[in-house]
């Protein structure tokens, strides 16, 4: 509520008998009502859609397990896994391996180098890892060109999802950078709490106002698993922007426990995306509070070590590098 102070000065003659009474009683209570502090408006009720802001220490990590042949492994517990933040081993408090549904950020690549069949290409792989997906996902859909756009807002809807983008021509440069910050800001505001980005493009960036350091450190402050799925052809592949377009997809994806992917065929990206798919429904995710966090902005890097139950071979975890030492935001 704000608060406002009024100062009035008046001058005035003398006025005597019933005027001079009346006067000073409207110089009063005009004063005493200044002084009355304005009613606080009523609050509108509450918007069951409408994202709430939490602040928490807690740090979360989305964790992918697999064995020596790159298959899924569930029904491990949490003891199966060990944490380790800054090289000190940290105390699990949250856990859950169930296929629950998640927040996805759809990035798709409308630019001119997207044009003939690889939109075409991507649009059918797209539509297999809808298929593949969690019933009650939510996704948020950015077309990118010359510019990001925000296409579909948390939608469950997968069906406006592929109808909006066959009513994309492409055409212009690519703000690849510039829709990867759109994407995280508003996946970040999901309803779910497990979160992912899932990239299509070719990796090229000619027209982003932020830069790749910029886009990289935002992607180390929040939990959210990027996957990128790099649309190329024989030229891209030869070619310095091609090489440079995929070295800042592998990047970013393996910063936050994702991955990348490079397929030559049709059949390899259907394959591809349905894998993607499969990999979101079987996570797992872990949290904790650091004993000695401090919000002062640093770089805490974090180890996850995974103990195979008796008889099981070796298994590999990826997750998240790290984070940046400040208030974990979360949106509920």
């Amino acid at each position: 509520m704000r608060v406002f102070s009024v100062m009035s000065v008046f001058r005035c003659g003398f006025l005597r008998g019933p005027l001079a009474a009346l006067g000073l009683m409207m110089l009063f209570s005009a004063a005493v009502f200044a002084q009355q502090p304005e009613p606080e408006a009523t609050p509108p009720p509450d918007d069951p859609t409408r994202p709430v802001t939490v602040r928490t220490d807690l740090v979360t990590l989305t964790l992918t397990v697999t064995d020596l042949y790159g298959r899924y492994v569930s029904g491990l517990s949490k003891n199966s896994f060990r944490v380790f933040d800054n090289n000190q081993e940290q105390t699990i408090t949250f856990f859950s391996d169930s296929d629950s549904p998640v927040s996805v950020g759809v990035l798709f690549d409308v630019s001119g180098s997207m044009s003939g069949e690889k939109i075409g290409k991507a649009r059918t792989a797209l539509r297999r890892f809808i298929e593949a997906s969690h019933p009650n996902d939510e996704y948020f859909l950015i077309g990118f060109n010359s510019r990001a756009q925000l296409l579909l807002d948390r939608t469950r809807d997968s069906d406006a999802v592929l109808q909006k983008l066959t009513l994309v021509n492409p055409r212009a440069n690519t703000a690849l950078y510039d829709a990867v910050y759109l994407g995280l800001d508003r996946v970040t505001r999901g309803t779910h709490q497990k979160k992912a980005l899932l990239i299509i493009s070719d990796g090229q960036d000619n027209a982003s106002r932020y830069n790749f350091n910029e886009v990289k450190r935002l992607m180390k402050e929040s939990d959210v698993v990027t996957y990128a799925v790099g649309i190329q052809d024989r030229g891209d592949v030869s070619s310095q922007l091609g090489m440079q377009g995929q070295a800042f997809l592998d990047e970013l994806a393996s910063v936050t426990g994702g991955r990348a992917f490079y397929p030559n065929t049709a059949v390899e990206m259907d394959e591809i995306f349905e894998r993607i798919a499969l990999e979101l429904r079987h996570q797992y995710s872990v949290g904790y509070t650091p004993p000695d966090f401090s919000p002062d902005g640093k770089w805490r890097k974090v180890k996850v070590r995974v103990k195979p139950p008796r008889g099981l071979p070796r298994l590999t975890v990826r997750s998240r590098e790290g984070y940046y030492a400040t208030p974990q935001v979360t949106y509920r």
